[in-house]
């Protein structure tokens, strides 16, 4: 039971009266409270004693439900140990990385699923070598919001003996499986033409820079580019001006000007005085900008005005209410007696130099492409949605640069700028990023203040903003999606309401304008991640969006190997296997992000990169993660091989505008028992195959083959009488191909 004792003397005299109580002991504003196990008779007698007796923090109902979910999962765990556990592959890849360090990356998924399954991995070190010869390695077990996923490596595990062909997973629980050891990447490219030119950023940039560039290379470029104004301008790189008064917490207070710093509320200035006589009413004076507060004082002449009765002073004042807003500090009640405080000049805090302008930004997008009229494939590339991520936007720059410096000789770019309609945006979020530049580098948001007079003083100046990648319509925190904050100064926040930031109503512009845009690439920093939808879940039950389709989500494989290994070509880093993949699946819940949006309201086809993956000391065995702004001869790196990455999302977006051949499919029989047949589907391609099962033909709103699990292949159908089965394939490029048509039967009982 919580008793609130009125002090310590109270919880001393419970000690006397041998009250049980708990090792808990929490202050309150009203006393103290303590936890103790009583019986309903020790409660009442106790309250009849003059104690503040309250609610029940647990009791024998509690206790009952505790112990029948523990015998529950004591019986889950004993039937699972009864028998051995299936063991699936879901990933058995070596790969070669930066400085030709080679790595293992393992992931099997248990039948188990509680904490006791341990899964080792035994290798050999080639085709016909002993099993284990290579090493044996124990996995981890993975949980993400509580539930079981698989097991695997938490980092590559470094390859020190030669490449394995084949690995064998074993469970304690008795499970085994054999699985062939793949290659992750390499795939070749082609070869670049000799006179392809790349290499186009020498220093990270700020907004103001990469606008002026974007707006010099439609000048240079201007029959294959279009610079495309954004219709909702920001709020602006600036900030209202501030001062500060007091120290202790209840005689603080500050003030914030009506006018933006750079537009008059830098001029004015603030002092709090001493009249020096005694008696003095409290007072406000205000002469041109300056405002002065005259405290008031008793008898002896020393001050006697609170933080609370000056704040009311000033805004009951109608020549300083004209210039400025006093409010007390953080929601107190502004009982202290506010200390004198000499001439001080309000300001905006802000550092930039005069060339940021502190006016609302007009962002830019610049589209490229020889047919500007929406005939053609869209691809819409973004990058620096968070500020403080410095790479990003200087790889959108690149990939711009190379586009067009390389059209005139190099005939893919050729192709790709004649066949495409791209749009890239290298600041989604120009006033943080200028914020993140010149003021606060960790700053992720944008500068948009949403919070109240409590959470508005200059000390949480940095803890302003919006997070514009959780300001989006699907998925969100109003949902109950998690990885967003509904704290005005937390680092996610989501924003009041969704889309009410004019960088994310930019964004949905623009794939609204140009429904004609197909794919997309969200790019951030860092880690070394490639990812699609689906982007957040509810953490209770781990309840996540729709998956992509089965034919949808393969594509997104399928394209992953040329996208990546366009980017290890740069330089060799390799994107590690286990981080590729479902954004839910390898990094976390993001709620309200715009691959998400762009996916599920449009069907645009959406990646995210996030640049900068983990480097790998062969000396120390350790990875060191590059950081939101590493040097600027890493950020270089970075920029120049995801910019080899977005352009491979191009090419694949050239094909699937060329697309025209229909996919071909089999049906395949995977099992049959007594009474029962178990079937599957195969394609030569990415593509979704519908199907019926009572011998109508079939179409688009028919039953469509579904992924068994997460990178664990088609489902199985069971079927337990003949069937006429029909169906068809679609690629994700709508090709479809004709009705295919198989009898089964099933072996009797």
């Amino acid at each position: 039971m919580r008793i609130v004792a009125a002090d310590r003397a109270e919880v001393d005299r419970l000690v006397d009266l041998g009250v049980d109580l708990a090792e808990y002991n929490k202050q309150l504003e009203n006393g103290i409270e303590v936890h103790a196990v009583l019986s309903p008779a020790e409660s009442d007698a106790l309250r009849a004693m003059g104690f503040n007796v309250q609610d029940k923090i647990l009791d024998q109902t509690d206790y009952a439900e505790n112990i029948a979910e523990r015998n529950e999962a004591i019986a889950v765990a004993e039937a699972a140990a009864a028998e051995a556990d299936k063991l699936t592959v879901l990933r058995a890849e070596w790969f070669t990385s930066l400085d030709g360090n080679r790595f293992l990356s393992f992931e099997v998924k248990s039948s188990a699923v509680d904490a006791a399954t341990v899964i080792t991995a035994s290798w050999d070190t080639g085709v016909n070598t002993p099993a284990g010869s290579g090493g044996t390695a124990t996995l981890s077990r993975f949980t993400d919001a509580g539930q079981y996923m698989y097991h695997r490596f938490t980092n590559p595990l470094p390859l020190t003996t030669a490449v394995p062909d084949r690995v064998v997973f074993t469970s304690n629980k008795g499970g085994t499986v054999k699985a062939s050891v793949t290659k992750w990447l390499g795939k070749k490219t082609p070869e670049a033409n000799e006179s392809y030119v790349s290499d186009f950023v020498d220093h990270y940039m700020d907004p103001t820079e990469i606008m002026a560039r974007l707006t010099s290379l439609h000048q240079e470029f201007p029959k294959i580019t279009q610079l495309i104004d954004l219709p909702n301008k920001t709020n602006g790189y600036r900030r209202k001006a501030q001062a500060q008064f007091g120290s202790a917490s209840q005689s603080m207070f500050y003030v914030t000007s009506k006018a933006w710093g750079h537009q008059g509320g830098n001029d004015i200035t603030a002092s709090v005085v001493n009249p020096g006589g005694a008696n003095q009413p409290l007072g406000v004076s205000v002469t041109d900008k300056n405002v002065v507060v005259s405290l008031a004082t008793n008898g002896s002449g020393a001050a006697t005005s609170t933080a609370a009765q000056v704040v009311a002073a000033i805004n009951g004042n109608a020549a300083a209410s004209a210039l400025l807003t006093a409010d007390l500090y953080r929601g107190n009640a502004g009982t202290g007696v506010v200390a004198t405080a000499g001439l001080t000049k309000l300001t905006d805090y802000l550092k930039a130099p005069a060339s940021v302008s502190r006016d609302p930004f007009q962002n830019k997008v610049l589209r490229i492409g020889r047919a500007k009229d929406g005939s053609r494939t869209g691809v819409f590339i973004y990058c620096q949605e968070h500020a403080r991520e410095w790479v990003t936007p200087i790889t959108c720059v690149e990939t711009a640069e190379r586009l067009l410096r390389n059209y005139a000789q190099d005939t893919k770019t050729q192709n790709l700028v004649n066949g495409l309609d791209i749009f890239i945006m290298p600041v989604v979020n120009p006033d943080g990023a200028h914020y993140s530049f010149y003021d606060y580098n960790s700053q992720r948001r944008n500068m948009t203040n949403h919070c109240a007079a409590s959470a508005s003083d200059p000390g949480n100046r940095n803890a302003w903003g919006v997070d514009l990648n959780r300001n989006f319509t699907v998925g969100t925190i109003f949902d109950g999606y998690s990885g967003a904050s509904s704290s005005c100064t937390g680092d996610t926040f989501s924003g009041p309401t969704t889309l009410s930031e004019p960088e994310a109503k930019n964004e949905v512009w623009l794939v609204n304008e140009f429904p004609n845009i197909k794919f997309a690439m969200n790019t951030h920093s860092y880690g070394g991640y490639f990812m699609w939808p689906p982007g957040a879940y509810k953490t209770a039950g781990r309840e996540v969006l729709p998956r992509v389709d089965y034919g949808t989500e393969n594509y997104f494989w399928d394209a992953s190997s040329k996208i990546l290994s366009a980017v290890q070509s740069w330089r060799g880093t390799a994107i590690w296997p286990g981080r590729t993949g479902p954004v839910t699946d390898v990094l976390y819940s993001a709620a309200g992000n715009s691959a998400d949006e762009h996916w599920y309201k449009r069907g645009i086809i959406g990646w995210d990169f996030e640049v900068g993956a983990d480097v790998y000391n062969k000396a120390t065995n350790r990875y060191t993660a590059v950081g939101f702004q590493p040097t600027f001869a890493e950020g270089h790196e970075e920029a120049m091989e995801f910019s080899s990455g977005q352009i491979a999302i191009l090419d694949v977006a050239k094909k699937f505008g060329a697309d025209k051949t229909a996919p071909t499919s089999e049906l395949l029989v995977k099992a049959k028992d007594a009474g029962l047949t178990k079937f599957t589907f195969k394609v030569n391609e990415a593509a979704n195959i519908y199907y019926t099962l009572d011998g109508s033909t079939p179409t688009t709103s028919s039953l469509k083959l579904a992924s068994s699990g997460a990178r664990e292949g088609a489902e199985q159908i069971t079927i337990h009488a003949k069937t006429t089965v029909k169906w068809f394939a679609v690629d994700i490029a709508g090709n479809a191909e004709a009705v295919q048509v198989r009898e089964l039967n099933v072996p009797k009982s």
